[in-house]
């Protein structure tokens, strides 16, 4: 009977079970989402009474559904339409402000030898590991200190302050997997540092600036603790009109909203992940 009993066999099968219900706490509430969004109970959206897409519908403007909307999201379509502006401005601002950053970071540190190196490299990384609220009080009293009114420019001002470190990181794994030949080739055949950077280097780790980029994109987007203590009035964004809609309630609507944003998330991260993990 415990002839054929293989330990290695029994491992592997607890490992497997281990992952499928790791990846069922993870995607499950996902899936629920996406599910109770086409839920017609305008009242409670865990009650399933139907199948309808009128939740999606009343974000674009397409459809008005009498009496399941309070006074605050009468006037949602127009309103949407303004904070997801707002997001996307402060989104490819940030990104750009902190690709541009993060990369040339990642190039100095990865090809120049200076004192300190080691000790700047963990102040880069710190922003990734400092707590968002900690981080979100700390910008708030620096704004406030130095006489900034808050606006969607604190909200990019501050996000640069992270994001920056997300796109060192991604770079800085292109820049360690880089064959460095052709910049010394480059160098022997007469060509500065600055042609080499432009017709060499950055060539090559293109796919993980864009990678870098598009990370730094949705986070942005998606950010809601430091973006909640640095926002001025009239520079409200997605994530935070969601949290002021939710206080009212769970909304049928708000999972709509939340479904869109899910799905555009998607999109974006594994387009960055794709050119993040692109070979040369």
């Amino acid at each position: 009977m415990f002839k054929d009993f293989k330990p290695a066999k029994l491992w592997s099968m607890l490992f497997n079970g281990y992952g499928l219900l790791f990846l069922a706490f993870l995607y499950l509430p996902l899936g629920l989402i996406v599910l109770y969004s086409f839920n017609a109970n305008p009242i409670n959206m865990a009650v399933w009474t139907g199948f309808t897409l009128d939740w999606y519908a009343t974000i674009f403007g397409g459809a008005s559904v009498e009496g399941t909307f309070d006074a605050a999201f009468t006037e949602s379509p127009e309103r949407i339409f303004e904070v997801v502006k707002n997001s996307f401005l402060v989104a490819i601002s940030a990104a750009s402000i902190s690709t541009v950053i993060g990369t040339a970071t990642a190039v100095a540190l990865s090809r120049y030898r200076f004192a300190g190196k080691h000790f700047y490299q963990a102040l880069l990384i710190l922003p990734m590991l400092v707590p968002d609220i900690v981080l979100g009080i700390a910008l708030l009293i620096f704004f406030v200190g130095a006489g900034f009114e808050l606006s969607l420019l604190t909200i990019i001002i501050g996000h640069v302050t992270f994001l920056s470190s997300y796109v060192f990181v991604v770079v800085s794994t292109r820049m360690a997997g880089m064959d460095t030949t052709l910049e010394q080739a480059s160098a022997d055949l007469g060509a500065g540092p600055l042609t080499t950077f432009w017709r060499v280097t950055l060539p090559q780790i293109m796919p993980g600036v864009i990678g870098g980029f598009l990370l730094a994109f949705i986070i942005s987007l998606d950010d809601v603790v430091i973006t909640y203590f640095i926002a001025g009035v009239g520079s409200q964004t997605l994530p935070l009109f969601i949290l002021a809609m939710m206080r009212r309630g769970l909304r049928p609507q708000i999972t709509a909203l939340a479904v869109l944003i899910l799905i555009f998330s998607f999109v974006v991260a594994t387009i960055g992940l794709l050119l993040r993990n692109r070979k040369p």
